[in-house]
């Protein structure tokens, strides 16, 4: 599962200091808005402009002109302050070609848009998060299939983005932005105090951990399942990591289809190396309590003993660094920084699991095409990378030097690796009653009861849908 980032309350702006940041935003587009207008004629066509010229700074837009006055429809689950940032992000195009972008954020975005779409209610795009929940929409009947220069944009991405945005082998939705699952958090300064290297592979890892037990102190693991509703989603992860890091990319696609069962000999060596990592009492949870205690922590709050000495490594994906507490120097000498989880079977080439978002046009009026094909180009993940660290994009023509965050560019690196075993979250490929149902149920009871892996296995698969 990819969960929308919780927030520290102390990053998260006031109201008042919203509206005052505001300001000379405002002051900023429309000078931005006169610029471009100055420059602007109605007539002498142009490409792609319908008879809209654009000069200055806003020539670059030039082949998404004409549409000026129009508005685009975006609803999508980003809440502010990540939403905010979505939008200053566009701003400059919206500024310059007319075309105002209204965009929509809701907490309730899963349940709403098959609500919105089936009653006719449908905005011009849905940012999706899930593959399942996009091929849900195009069993709806009412998606879209993008323009040509949006298919063309899929060049600057690994084919396999492209797949996970088809349905039955049919190109619906773009990929918009990425997040890196196969991380390890730990303390910089703690390593070097202590001696420890950062291990290479898995063998490395797993002896490390060893080594951090039996010297006493502070427990090699720290983790937490707890989420609310989604309790046991961070379960999901590790089970997965283990998965594709085992057998790669053929072995993955398998079990996430169902066509290689829970219950398969596969899937429950993987889970046994998951239980001799994460449900050893000697290695977890430090600064919790023992293994039940890991179902009990919030994913949240699981990172905060490393900061103490009390654990040394967290397991979590890259918007983890959300939680570290404001004023934590990230970085590669600093109080936190991570890893790239090595791979359990060093044949597998540099597996990397991470998330993502797509966007799903419900309309093919030009603007929303217009619209569409930006959002899909390098320039726009450009712009996106501006406007604030903690976003990252596998989009191969985004010029890495714009990430300033290391722990960006160190995910920018690993997704957009061509040699990398790259796949996306399983849960959200699974059905939901599998991936954000009963998985999440089964693997909390594993971990909260000590409840035998073929019994959780066998409950996953019996939640399978026929």
């Amino acid at each position: 599962m990819t969960p929308t980032p919780t927030v520290p309350s102390t990053s998260s702006p006031s109201a008042r200091s919203r509206r005052l940041v505001a300001v000379p935003a405002l002051l900023a587009a429309l000078a931005l808005t006169a610029a471009c207008s100055n420059s602007s004629s109605s007539s002498g066509g142009g490409s792609g402009g319908g008879g809209q010229t654009l000069a200055g700074d806003c020539a670059k837009f030039q082949q998404y002109a004409g549409h000026s006055g129009a508005t685009v429809t975006v609803f999508a689950s980003i809440l502010s302050p990540e939403s905010d940032n979505l939008e200053k992000s566009w701003s400059e195009f919206s500024s310059c070609t007319g075309i105002k972008i209204s965009y929509e954020g809701s907490n309730d975005f899963e349940s709403q848009l098959p609500v919105r779409v089936t009653g006719g209610n449908a905005p011009d795009f849905a940012i999706i998060p899930q593959p399942g929940l996009l091929a849900q929409m195009v069993k709806s009947g009412k998606v879209v299939k993008p323009p040509a220069q949006t298919v063309a944009n899929q060049e600057k991405w690994s084919p396999v983005w492209k797949a996970y945005g088809s349905v039955n082998g049919t190109f619906y939705a773009a990929p918009m932005s990425a997040n890196m699952k196969s991380l390890v958090w730990y303390s910089p300064k703690a390593f070097k105090q202590a001696g420890y290297e950062v291990p290479k592979t898995w063998a490395d890892l797993m002896a490390l951990s060893d080594r951090i037990a039996k010297a006493g102190g502070g427990k090699p693991w720290c983790g937490g399942i707890a989420s609310g509703t989604a309790t046991g989603w961070p379960a999901t992860d590790w089970l997965e990591e283990v998965v594709l890091g085992s057998y790669g990319g053929d072995v993955y696609d398998q079990w996430v289809t169902h066509k290689v069962k829970f219950s398969d000999e596969k899937i429950t060596t993987a889970m046994k190396t998951v239980a001799d990592w994460m449900q050893n009492p000697a290695w977890v949870n430090g600064g919790y309590g023992d293994v039940k205690s890991i179902a009990t922590t919030t994913f949240q709050d699981a990172g905060a003993p490393v900061l103490t000495g009390k654990c040394f490594m967290l397991q979590q994906a890259s918007f983890y660094k959300a939680q570290w507490p404001k004023g934590t120097d990230v970085g590669p000498d600093g109080d936190i920084f991570a890893f790239h989880l090595p791979a359990v079977n060093p044949q597998v080439a540099n597996p990397v699991e991470g998330g993502g978002e797509f966007l799903t046009a419900f309309a093919s009026r030009p603007e929303v095409q217009a619209v569409q094909n930006y959002l899909s180009s390098p320039e726009w993940a450009s712009s996106r990378v501006k406007t604030a660290t903690g976003w990252v994009s596998a989009n191969q023509g985004v010029d890495k030097s714009l990430y300033t965050d290391p722990i960006d560019r160190l995910s920018a690196d690993a997704l957009t690796d061509p040699a990398a075993t790259f796949r996306f979250d399983g849960s959200d490929l699974m059905p939901a009653a599998v991936g954000a149902g009963q998985e999440w149920k089964s693997l909390t009871a594993w971990f909260a009861e000590g409840q035998s892996i073929q019994k959780t296995a066998a409950d996953i698969d019996a939640a399978w849908p026929q």
